[in-house]
């Protein structure tokens, strides 16, 4: 299977859920800034959750089935569209070779392109995702290009090829009934970004605490990969307590010394200076992957306990949609 690119859009790159192994030689994690939607774009189609996949950020982009196609799109980043119809999300969908895709305006910023068997790229320190800055991992290490030419493993699964075979018959664009009910996986509020107290989190003023549980932020223009700046009540601390350089991991939130938030990201540092304020739980980080510029959010603080029972919860549904597609299949 195997697409040309024909407009890359602002930023495409291949990523996948990111690389953990090295975080102590400072190599950041990246993969897919929203994990979920990565995953379940790989799970509809019978891959493996890691397979590679092409992260595309807001719309604009078109490429070319230069081959027939079983793909799967998810995310809120954008819409597929083929020249006369729009396709939908969360499902496996078969493209007869020669179509022309193309990603409309949704209302989020990032979606995600699976293909049958996972996009073929060389894996770099046990992972496929691009990470820029280091110009490594993903499709020589860069964003991708106009002309360039995306190639699928060919290793697909029995699950891949029964769901190939069951849309193959028709020589036009074809997808089944189901898909992924990704809103099951989400919370209904989706401007309510819930958080742990950060280890730094008594260094602020009772003043700073109570606006940072009850006032609006927004997100700054000044936002990408690596992290977003949130606009809103100034943070102030207590004291001049320095914080020597720690940990800090995705969805991680700073403050900085001018009274900003810093909401870290897929691309982030591995050690950071700035105090810790909140820390995003993890099934909220799709949520937080998603947001544009000038969008305002809330915080919620939740125990620790509460947000590693809703993370239990999650992964056990995640479970059940790949058994559920295993059984089908």
């Amino acid at each position: 299977m195997q697409i040309k690119i024909l407009k890359p859009g602002l930023l495409s790159t291949i990523q996948d859920l990111g690389r953990t192994q090295f975080l102590a030689d400072a190599v950041p994690v990246s993969g897919a800034m929203d994990v979920l939607s990565a995953r379940l774009a790989n799970l509809v189609l019978g891959n493996t959750e890691n397979a590679a996949v092409i992260e595309f950020t807001y719309h604009g982009a078109e490429f070319l089935a230069e081959t027939d196609l079983l793909i799967a799109l998810s995310g809120e980043g954008s819409i597929l569209y083929t020249e006369d119809q729009e396709l939908p999300a969360d499902r496996p969908i078969f493209i007869p070779s020669g179509t022309r895709l193309f990603l409309k305006k949704n209302d989020g910023s990032f979606s995600y392109l699976a293909v049958a068997g996972g996009w073929k790229v060389p894996e770099v320190l046990g992972s496929k995702s691009t990470y820029l800055q280091g110009g490594f991992g993903g499709f020589e290490g860069r964003r991708l290009r106009e002309k360039d030419v995306l190639k699928n493993t060919d290793s697909l699964s029995a699950e891949s090829n029964a769901i190939l075979k069951s849309l193959k018959g028709s020589a036009s664009v074809s997808f089944p009934p189901w898909k992924a009910a990704k809103n099951d996986f989400l919370p209904l509020e989706r401007k309510t970004i819930r958080v742990i107290p950060g280890r730094e989190f008594t260094w602020f003023t009772a003043d700073t605490l109570l606006d940072l549980l009850s006032k609006t932020f927004t997100v700054s223009p000044r936002c990408n990969r690596m992290a977003y700046e949130l606009e809103g009540p100034p943070i102030i601390r207590l004291n001049t307590q320095e914080l020597l350089s720690t940990v800090v991991t995705s969805g991680t939130i700073q403050a900085t010394g001018d009274g900003k938030l810093m909401m870290l990201m897929a691309d982030s540092q591995v050690t950071g200076g700035y105090p810790r304020i909140l820390q995003v739980i993890a099934v909220d980080l799709p949520l937080c992957a998603q947001l544009k510029p000038r969008d305002e959010i809330y915080f919620e603080i939740l125990g620790r306990k509460q947000a590693e029972k809703l993370y239990i919860e999650q992964e056990l549904n995640i479970r059940q949609l790949a058994a559920t597609i295993r059984t089908k299949y």
